[in-house]
């Protein structure tokens, strides 16, 4: 069986050679900013499925496995920081407090013509951070510009107390929740290549 990753995020595809599962990985071409955002299950959802969907019409055959991750808290939604001032307001606002990561994701099952969504939430809390400690995270994490919040496995590590739920859902892609997905859609380990 063909694997398809409907995305080219590092993070995304080190999940699944970490599974050491054998994938192709194909951008989508879709606009984020045309879906409305009204909560974080809904909007998360919305995206993966228009993601899949834009990689599903561009291939033959395959499994799609497509996905959007977004932290939140009180319903606010925390996009990747344009600038430095508000990489510091928003870790201001996450210091001290449980937020949540919302990860859709849509399996498009070309095979059999069916497809499958579902959402994961994560628990994140964080520490208590001195304006001091959170300049030194915005100074040393590489990645700041690039993630909804903060980056949970690298400087941010210093600053997350515990974590309920998939840690992996968090860096995009709960790879195990998906191959129960798959399982149920009637695959098993052996139908696809691994590394």
């Amino acid at each position: 069986m063909k694997l398809i990753l409907a995305s080219n995020s590092k993070w995304r595809k080190e999940i699944l050679d970490m599974a050491r599962l054998q994938y192709t990985a194909i951008s989508s071409n879709v606009d984020e900013s045309l879906v409305e955002y009204t909560n974080p299950i809904q909007y998360v959802e919305k995206l993966s499925k228009l993601k899949a969907e834009n990689v599903a019409s561009k291939v033959e055959e395959g499994i799609i496995i497509a996905s959007d991750t977004i932290g939140y808290m009180n319903n606010e939604k925390f996009e990747k920081p344009k600038d430095r001032k508000e990489a510091f307001d928003n870790m201001k606002k996450l210091s001290g407090n449980v937020n949540y990561t919302a990860t859709g994701v849509t399996i498009i099952d070309l095979y059999k013509n069916t497809s499958v969504s579902f959402v994961d939430i994560t628990e994140i809390y964080l520490k208590n951070m001195s304006d001091d400690e959170i300049n030194w995270y915005i100074d040393h994490e590489e990645s700041i510009y690039d993630c909804s919040g903060y980056a949970i496995d690298t400087c941010a590590s210093l600053f997350v107390e515990k974590i309920n739920g998939d840690y992996k859902s968090i860096i995009g892609l709960p790879i195990q929740r998906i191959y129960e997905e798959l399982k149920k859609l009637g695959y098993t380990i052996n139908d696809f290549e691994c590394k």
